[in-house]
């Protein structure tokens, strides 16, 4: 038999996890039912200070909701969640480490579970649940140490997570972000509330035109007029689209702080988009088409009228039907708006509006063999779903009497549009079609290649997210189109990381100079040196010391004898005596030098600044250095230009070096400077045997 005896005058943040973990075993698993005892009193007698006990069969008893719970777990498999088969030692492991976390949220001070509640906000902000995909003791143990606790409870129900300090710094932030950019477009109708919409399609990943859109409606919703943000995915093309996609974009939105209120499908509203559909062919306003794919881009073209636009209401319905059922017959057929045959904007001369696609859907399965477009689906879902303001790119400026025609053809309510241009980069293709290209023929390494301008892609290369969303936020809303220097986007990143990578020392393998160091200690020696000569909360690093060290031949080859020069980290020394190398094809190289300390000497009067590397009193770390240059060498691509005529075949340049002990210290994505050589962020961290692998970050010089 298992008892729970529970202290009800308690601090309920103490007593609610073990409650509430205990109550959905008897009610999840009837034949296993916990008998719950409470207690008039503040704490237990049965040991000092308890507020739960637990008692089972007999065995010793446990106390703390904490032990509690841990007990529970390991004898009632439900508490893991459901897919019992899946669970794994690491899930269970994860499970326990989140029950220790649970006794933050105890303390009834603001101080106490700030932080606790910051970290729990960022782990759920790409979950529904704290471990795998279902209710588990891990979200029972922490949801009762918050509602236990009255000032955690209130922060959470209130939304106030963060503190005034952190607010004020957000709200800073967004204004510094913005600077630049006029948001005043006098957007109608605002006093009746704003609600915006970000649609992407999951069929392939964000690019930085598309966060120029999601920033673009977040800001407008969120920030400008206090509104509200949808993210509603426009999966309605299954020959494409992926749940691979679907999350990757919803992780990206995360990572640029843009949290949608809601977030839907257009599959969620397929069974409505039919319903429209046969309410346009009954009202004449849509017919079945199946002229051919060429035949129909002409008559469209030359505003000729298609044999099938005057078929009647009940032979489309009937072909309708049959595309709906994916039928041989039906996939032969779609369904055009009637709309106009000649209209001067050739966007309304009969779009089409539904297709017939037998292929499974990824959320929907087969129940679907007819998927709407984009055209016919976009106005109608947002009339549903509340938007007041579609934000759209420009190139949607033909299209949008046709939304303005679906929303009034349908009797439904008005939508305001603007239009703002989209972001284009030099040297840079946006097109989703084109990118997917450059995926599937391995001219990048995946999606998240360096060289990409995708969200992950620039990320991989080295671009804060506080940058991006600057960047992006001062184009503004503005409806110039203006082809963009990636020059700009790197300087603004460099503002950034320059106050926050730590230096490092790295020098190239290539033809490396050792040098003899006099005055020197005989023994090698460390002394600790700060990471960032102006930023002293970045912190030290071991600087190694002794009487050989390596050059790098370019400096090697710039040196005079007698000449003065400055050891970055260590001081001035005297080139006393410079050995060439005995191949007289290889005459100018350097082979060896001999260097005098003169420590005494003024830094400010010498020419060479250099850097160097210790032989001894450290392990020196391989390196290999990536740099990388556009991937198309013509700065716009025009209509009729080839892609593949204009593939850059050299875009990737590796070299090998040697660098300083402490970056074996380094994690990936860690962003730092090699001194005189520039920043890079780390792709590999170090590992015995292989070297650390750094991306080249642009600084805006090269833009590359």
């Amino acid at each position: 038999m298992t008892t729970i005896n529970i202290a009800s005058k308690a601090n309920q943040a103490t007593t609610f996890p073990a409650l509430l973990v205990s109550t959905n075993v008897n009610e999840a698993d009837p034949k296993s039912q916990i008998t719950i005892n409470f207690g008039d009193v503040e704490t237990l007698q049965s040991q000092k200070d308890a507020t739960v006990e637990l008692s089972l069969d007999g065995s010793e008893s446990k106390y703390d909701s904490d032990q509690v719970i841990g007990s529970l777990l390991e004898r009632y498999p439900v508490l893991q969640g459901k897919n019992q088969e899946q669970v794994c030692f690491l899930k269970i492991k994860t499970t326990k480490e989140w029950l220790n976390r649970s006794i933050s949220f105890y303390k009834a001070d603001h101080k106490s579970i700030e932080n606790p509640l910051q970290e729990l906000d960022a782990h759920l902000t790409l979950r529904s649940y704290i471990v795998g995909y279902s209710l588990s003791a891990a979200d029972l143990a922490v949801w009762g140490a918050i509602r236990g606790n009255k000032i955690a409870f209130a922060a959470v129900k209130k939304g106030a997570i963060f503190n005034s300090a952190n607010a004020q710094a957000q709200s800073k932030k967004s204004a510094k972000s913005a600077e630049g950019a006029s948001y005043d477009i006098a957007l109608p109708e605002t006093d009746k509330g704003v609600v915006t919409r970000f649609p992407p399609e999951p069929s392939g990943y964000l690019h930085i035109g598309h966060a120029k859109a999601a920033l673009l409606n977040d800001y407008f919703a969120h920030e400008k007029y206090e509104g509200t943000l949808l993210c509603r995915f426009d999966d309605t093309n299954p020959s494409k689209e992926k749940e691979e996609f679907e999350d990757a974009i919803v992780e990206d939105l995360a990572l640029m702080g843009i949290r949608p209120d809601r977030t839907s499908h257009t599959s969620d509203y397929f069974e409505e988009l039919y319903q429209y559909c046969i309410t346009m062919i009954k009202e004449d306003k849509a017919y079945c088409d199946d002229t051919e794919k060429e035949k129909m881009q002409h008559e469209r073209w030359h505003g000729i009228m298609s044999e099938r636009r005057d078929a009647s209401v009940e032979d489309n319905l009937s072909r309708f039907e049959k595309m709906k059922k994916g039928t041989s017959e039906g996939v032969r057929w779609c369904v055009r708006a009637k709309i106009s045959v000649d209209d001067p904007n050739k966007a309304l001369r009969d779009p089409v509006i539904y297709r017939c696609n037998p292929e499974k859907h990824h959320r929907t399965g087969d129940k679907w063999k007819i998927y709407p477009t984009y055209d016919f689906c976009c106005p109608i879902v947002d009339a549903m779903e509340g938007v007041t303001h579609a934000l759209r790119t420009i190139e949607y400026r033909d299209r949008n009497p046709q939304y303005e025609w679906m929303l009034k053809a349908l009797n439904l309510r008005k939508v305001h549009i603007w239009d703002f241009a989209r972001m284009n980069f030099i040297r840079t293709v946006l097109s989703k079609r084109k990118l997917t290209k450059l995926v599937d023929k391995e001219v990048v390494w995946g999606w998240n290649d360096p060289r990409f301008p995708t969200i992950r892609g620039i990320r991989r290369r080295g671009m804060t997210i506080d940058a991006l969303r600057e960047f992006i936020l001062k184009q503004g809303p503005s409806r110039n189109i203006v082809n963009l220097d990636w020059t700009l986007f790197w300087a603004t990143n460099k503002k950034y990381i320059d106050s926050v990578a730590p230096r490092h020392t790295a020098i190239s393998k290539v033809n490396t100079v050792t040098a003899t160091v006099k005055g020197a200690r005989v023994a090698p020696y460390t002394e600790d040196k700060p990471k960032h000569g102006k930023n002293s909360e970045i912190g030290t690093k071991k600087v190694a010391y002794s009487t050989e060290i390596l050059i790098e031949q370019v400096d090697a080859q710039s040196f005079e004898t007698d000449e003065e020069i400055t050891l970055m980290n260590w001081g001035n020394a005297i080139v006393r005596k410079i050995t060439h190398s005995l191949n007289p094809l290889h005459h100018k190289n350097i082979t060896g030098l001999e260097l005098e300390l003169h420590l005494q000497g003024n830094f400010k009067t010498t020419k060479q600044k250099i850097t160097w590397l210790s032989t001894k009193g450290q392990e020196l770390i391989p390196v290999e250095l990536v740099d990388f240059d556009y991937l198309i060498t013509k700065d716009i691509l025009e209509e009729g230009d080839e892609l593949e005529d204009f593939l850059n075949p050299k875009t990737e340049f590796r070299s090998d070096a040697f660098a300083d002990g402490n970056v074996a210290d380094l994690a990936e994505n860690d962003i730092i400077q090699f001194e005189r050589k520039g920043y890079f962020r780390v792709d590999r961290p170090f590992r015995h045997g292989e070297p650390t692998v750094l991306f080249s970050i642009p600084t805006g010089k090269g833009g590359k």
